[in-house]
């Protein structure tokens, strides 16, 4: 070739990694020739889209030739009927990465700064360098967001704040009294992105809901997604909720038709079937004590998670456990790009192959 493509790029993405999302079953199957591959790397519901959702979309199948509703009004108004918002606050996105990354071109430039913390979703920095924008990586604390680190770090060329809340990869959570603390301290032109991706999965008295947070500051920006809890992942669908002029920015630089048919009637369907989340709750909760009792027992520290998933700290370098997982036929997932090279994050599977990713982690980690 004569020319040299990667230059050419723009400047945030050339020094930018592809994000790299937990391995395929198919993938695995075909590399090592398995069979009955359990996959628990990517925080999906495995119990799979609910019965209603599966009807609701077998009668929308006839619709595939026709362009989406660009506007999502159905969607837009049931999430205003059951969460108490102006239909007008809501963008919707090709899963709640989307509208993290309508966010960013929407409001970054070139130098601005992004304050993000250490262990945090790795999205806000593929944002943030995509834009040429700055990244301000703050240290954790007790492997979550410290919010006073956070604070201590604004600038007058601060733009955003990303904080997960619970944190991915690590599980970490932050009560309403320190959301609010750190809301009232934060200037009025900096916007502070709350992702509550895994907000249904929460049980703690003392956990915020974000979105009865918006009307009292109009700089906060709320992300959620349907591929967690609802069971949606493979139809891609989130959301944003914020104030009205910020979701009409947002709505400039969105692709139109972002949101495709199926995962429009899906997520309307989703949203009403509270039975299926209950479930899907209680299922969480119960792999998750099962996962502590287990990994105490083998004499293996993790961080405390109120998501879906659990991150465990081995000994050594997690990589070798986690290859020998894979050829075991469990898929679970490394989390050395986060900067933790001794952890491997778990999701919370149903409650055999919960079982058989711990005989097999077992059965690993003695033999290493």
């Amino acid at each position: 070739m004569g020319s040299d493509f990667i230059s050419l790029a723009t400047c945030g993405v050339q020094n930018l990694n592809p994000y790299l999302p937990g391995k395929p079953p198919e993938e695995l199957e075909r590399e090592l020739g398995l069979t009955n591959v359990v996959k628990l790397a990517s925080n999906e519901n495995p119990m799979g889209p609910s019965e209603k959702v599966l009807s609701a979309l077998q009668k929308s199948l006839s619709g595939l030739s026709l362009y989406p509703d660009s506007g999502g009004y159905k969607l837009k108004h049931a999430l205003s009927k059951k969460f108490g918002f102006s239909p007008e606050q809501v963008t919707l996105g090709n899963g709640s990465n989307d509208v993290l990354e309508l966010i960013g071109r929407g409001y970054l430039n070139p130098g601005d700064e992004v304050i993000y913390s250490e262990f945090s979703f790795v999205v806000y920095s593929l944002v943030t360098q995509a834009t040429g924008a700055k990244p301000i990586v703050t240290p954790a604390k007790s492997w979550g967001n410290d919010l006073n680190a956070m604070l201590q770090a604004v600038s007058e060329k601060t733009r955003i704040i990303f904080i997960a809340n619970p944190n991915n990869p690590t599980g970490t959570w932050l009560t309403k009294q320190e959301i609010t603390s750190f809301l009232d301290a934060v200037p009025e032109n900096v916007l502070v992105v709350l992702d509550e991706a895994y907000t249904e999965y929460v049980d703690e008295a003392e956990f915020p809901n974000g979105l009865s947070l918006l009307s009292s500051y109009q700089n906060l920006i709320v992300t959620r997604t349907f591929s967690k809890a609802y069971g949606l992942a493979g139809l891609r669908i989130g959301y944003a909720v914020s104030n009205t002029e910020i979701a009409n920015i947002l709505s400039r630089v969105r692709q139109p038709f972002n949101v495709n048919n199926l995962a429009l009637v899906a997520a309307e369907t989703a949203l009403d079937d509270d039975e299926y989340l209950s479930k899907s709750f209680a299922l969480n909760k119960a792999g998750m004590a099962l996962y502590q009792a287990e990994l105490k027992r083998l004499g293996l520290n993790f961080i405390p998670s109120v998501g879906n998933f659990i991150t465990v700290e081995l000994e050594n370098d997690a990589a070798p456990v986690y290859q020998a997982m894979l050829e075991e036929g469990v898929i679970v997932r490394p989390v050395a790009n986060y900067g933790m090279p001794k952890h491997l994050r778990i999701s919370i599977g149903l409650d055999a192959e919960n079982k058989r990713c711990i005989e097999v982690l077992e059965r690993v980690i003695k033999h290493e």
